[in-house]
């Protein structure tokens, strides 16, 4: 599990952009968030809330990027269905979501599951994780990390 001050792991991913960025070298501010299921009520809130934030963002230095297990081609729907302006990436075979330690035993109506946790990375230039966030509440998240990441920057 990653917390505060640990380094970013040494994993290279690829987002919908073509983007690939080394975790634990972004070379940029970087917000690494994770959610369980491309569109989804509370998955899709998030992302429309990342994208009205997205020229914020930008101004600020600051990449913005969302993790989930669907494959790649579930990301370019959901971009385009809703007109996402954060790029994703797909977590298919969980090593990013085991090495941030968002990938738990959930629980639902008695019956115990393994799922993606809402957490979210705030990943220095450095790949030093500055903050972190878990059991995120969408609401106002996205704000709030912006807040976080201004004052970082």
């Amino acid at each position: 599990m990653i917390n505060e001050g640990d380094r970013a792991p040494a994993i290279t991913v690829t987002a919908t952009d073509g983007t690939k960025l080394n975790l634990a070298a972004p070379g940029q501010p970087l917000v690494l968030y994770f959610y369980p299921k491309d569109d989804t009520s509370g998955c899709t809130r998030e992302a429309q809330d990342f994208t009205a934030l997205a020229a914020d963002y930008a101004k600020a230095g600051v990449k913005v990027v969302g993790v989930s297990r669907d494959p790649m081609k579930a990301h370019e729907k959901f971009i385009g269905k809703y007109g996402l302006k954060v790029p994703l990436v797909s977590d298919e075979d969980g090593r990013v979501s085991e090495a941030f330690g968002t990938w738990v035993e959930k629980s639902m109506y008695g019956r115990k599951y393994m799922g993606m946790e809402r957490a979210t990375f705030l990943i220095g230039a450095d790949g030093r994780v500055l903050r972190a966030w878990r059991k995120v509440k969408v609401p106002n998240h996205a704000a709030e990390v912006l807040d976080a990441a201004t004052a970082a920057a």
